[in-house]
């Protein structure tokens, strides 16, 4: 039996059926285009935003920092044979400072500011300023025979604020004189890396707070690391899956997302309880900062290991290792990669903390770096604070500088950490 033949009418219908259903086709794969191209769009976007972010925060810091790493200077010229009465043999003995001081280095320097500035032509000199010819002599003795020396030393405060444009008009008047005639300029300030915190933005240093970072970040890496791989193992490979395991686990998650002040109270509470004499400590200070970086490096480290596949465990005890060697031989170095990982992110964050080290006193001024981990040190976080609470405008320029500074540090480490990480790093 055979079908009827379609009339116009209906394969008209048909037609237009099909052509409506194209249609939709068409007009759904536009969108789907469309939107592809806006998603693709949309993500360049942001990525060419983050980059401009990230070259503004760079350039900004650079500008200012630029200006936190110089210092204003005066140049004169001291007459120095036979000025100072000392024994070059001194200076190689026991405070040699003290022994300049004593044969009148403070008074030749005021005295050759005012021959070539004037009377109160000391006043423009900081206060520190023969300590700096001192130290120039005591690192070449043979100075001491030379009929002059010609100095670059540093302005006082008053001084450098009135180059800038501010202070009394009179001060920036002497200061424009100066230079105009150029024995007032704007030079690289080398102490500043080796210098600690002073009262002076002309005298001021880096080192001090440097050196406490470094400290206390190898405090929290020797505490923090070993204690998170190893809670991560027992966790992952050891630990039976029940309620307490899963508390565990839980309160290890709502750890990493403690504010930090929280665990800046912590070690007030026990550390300083238990250790009151090493307040503001790097070994506080470190502690302190371990508790809040362990969290990161255990979930961190629980999702490497379970990245490894189980195969490799499979092989290895199937070719008689124990299950500590399985863990330690195989499981471990290839979940490395990602520990170190996590191990970047906890101690990135560690190394920006402000909140927690200054509960435990690590505010304090102090004028010269740590000697062991049981000194009273800063840290750069901190130090950067202090200087940005300050309201002359040398130390918020010093302030750009220390940024720079804790970028540097930031930049090396993670380096350092990205190295191992890909150095172990191994393939299947």
């Amino acid at each position: 039996m055979t079908k009827p033949a379609m009339t116009e009418a209906q394969r008209a219908k048909l037609e237009a059926l099909h052509a409506a259903r194209v249609a939709r086709m068409n007009a759904g794969l536009r969108r789907r285009y469309i939107a592809d191209a806006a998603f693709r769009w949309a993500g360049l976007g942001a990525v060419v935003f983050s980059g401009l972010i990230l070259v503004f925060l760079l350039g900004a810091m650079a500008s200012n920092g630029i200006a936190g790493f110089q210092r204003s200077e005066l140049k004169l010229t001291a007459p120095i044979n036979g000025a100072i009465l000392i024994d070059p043999a001194r200076l190689a003995q026991p405070d040699p400072i003290g022994g300049l001081e004593a044969a009148g280095l403070p008074t030749l320097v005021d005295s050759a500011a005012d021959r070539a500035f004037g009377p109160g032509g000391a006043d423009l000199l900081a206060e520190t300023a023969w300590r700096e010819v001192g130290a120039q002599l005591i690192e070449n003795p043979t100075l001491l025979g030379k009929e002059t020396l010609e100095l670059s030393l540093p302005a006082s405060d008053d001084l450098a604020n009135a180059q800038r444009g501010g202070g009394e008009p009179a001060l920036r008047a002497v200061a424009q004189k100066l230079v105009a005639e150029k024995r007032l300029v704007r030079a690289f300030d080398s102490g500043f890396l080796v210098r600690s915190d002073a009262t002076s933005p002309q005298s001021v240093g880096i080192w001090g707070a440097l050196k406490g970072s470094m400290m206390t970040m190898l405090v929290t890496l020797l505490l923090a690391f070993p204690i998170g791989v190893l809670s991560a193992l027992y966790l992952e490979e050891y630990a039976k899956h029940n309620r307490w395991t899963e508390l565990i686990e839980i309160s290890i998650n709502n750890l990493a997302a403690v504010p930090s002040i929280i665990f800046g109270l912590l070690g007030l509470a026990v550390f300083l309880a238990a250790f009151p004499n090493l307040r503001s400590a790097p070994l506080i200070g470190g502690m302190t900062l371990a508790l809040m970086t362990m969290p990161v490096i255990v979930i961190s480290g629980r999702n490497a290991i379970k990245a490894v596949p189980p195969s490799i465990r499979d092989a290895a005890l199937a070719m008689g290792a124990s299950p500590v060697q399985v863990v330690f031989h195989h499981v471990l170095p290839l979940a490395l990669p990602g520990i170190l990982t996590g191990t970047i992110i906890g101690m990135a964050r560690a190394l920006g903390e402000t909140a927690p080290l200054l509960m435990i006193g690590m505010r304090a001024f102090v004028a010269s770096p740590p000697s062991d981990f049981t000194s009273p040190s800063s840290v750069l976080p901190v130090q950067i604070f202090l200087w940005s609470d300050e309201i002359d405008r040398g130390f918020i320029e010093r302030t750009s500088a220390a940024i720079v500074v804790l970028l540097i540090f930031l930049l090396v480490m993670n380096g350092s950490a990205i190295y191992l990480r890909n150095r172990f790093e191994k393939r299947w």
